[in-house]
């Protein structure tokens, strides 16, 4: 199990928000931290802590420049998503990022777009694509949700459905959209069917708020599955102690 920390941009800052509070319009999303450094110091400090695979996303316009700060501090130590697509994935590969993290591509209005997610392995090839899909649970099953998480897919979680998408992708993001951001402990049920069904490498995002959620993700994983933080994090305004999860993480 590895620490996958994140660097998540609105408007070219650094900030922490409730997902489900962003919208198209001039509404503004509700914010749990917004940070007075910039993405390259978050950059540096998980290259300090050798954590790789960490997570810029750029939710939304106006965060080019804060991304390829970000990728630059870094090369090839994070990855990248937010309006990634067929034709500019390979563009954020040569900033730096050692994968390109795809949603809204693949994941929208409700459907899977499968032909989109064909183009994309081979735009940029299997070996550097991270499919980041979003999950509700109805009536005891977890479906795909999207665009923002106010769509539902038909789409389960089941052990057939990751393995099918393990064929054309390197890695997993899954949030689990009903507790992400509101640091209100992980969803153990949907990291258990995670651990179970591992077929790449996966990370668990949502709800995580005390080092005791990631001791029990690690044990509900199996020790398989990923996971990062977010909003609970002291270095984004939080009471759980980086420190404490990066000592943690390399104990194991």
């Amino acid at each position: 199990m590895n620490f996958r920390p994140c660097i998540d941009l609105h408007n070219g800052k650094v900030k922490q928000i409730v997902g489900s509070s962003l919208s198209d319009g001039d509404s503004l999303p509700d914010t749990n931290f917004e940070s007075s450094y910039d993405s390259s110091y978050y950059a540096e400090m998980y290259k300090k802590d050798n954590l790789f695979g960490g997570h810029i996303i750029k939710l939304g316009p106006g965060n080019e420049d804060a991304a390829k700060r970000a990728l630059s501090a870094w090369p090839n130590g994070m990855q990248i998503g937010g309006g990634i697509n067929s034709e500019n994935a390979k563009e954020y590969l040569d900033y730096g990022a050692s994968h390109v993290i795809v949603t809204s591509y693949v994941f929208s209005d409700g459907l899977i777009n499968y032909e989109n997610l064909k183009k994309l392995a081979a735009a940029v090839g299997k070996e550097r694509l991270v499919l980041d899909l979003s999950c509700k649970e109805r009536d005891g099953e977890y479906f795909i949700v999207t665009d923002r998480w106010q769509k539902w897919t038909e789409v389960k979680i089941t052990p057939k459905t990751l393995e099918y998408f393990s064929k054309f992708c390197d890695e997993l993001l899954i949030h689990a959209a009903s507790v992400e951001g509101k640091m209100m402990g992980p969803d153990l049920k949907l990291v258990k069917i995670l651990g179970d069904s591992w077929f790449i490498p996966v990370t668990y995002a949502g709800g995580i708020t005390t080092i005791d959620d990631v001791k029990k993700i690690a044990l509900t994983g199996q020790n398989r599955v990923d996971f990062t933080v977010g909003s609970a994090l002291d270095i984004f305004g939080g009471k759980l102690k980086y420190s404490n999860v990066v000592k943690y993480c390399t104990s194991l």
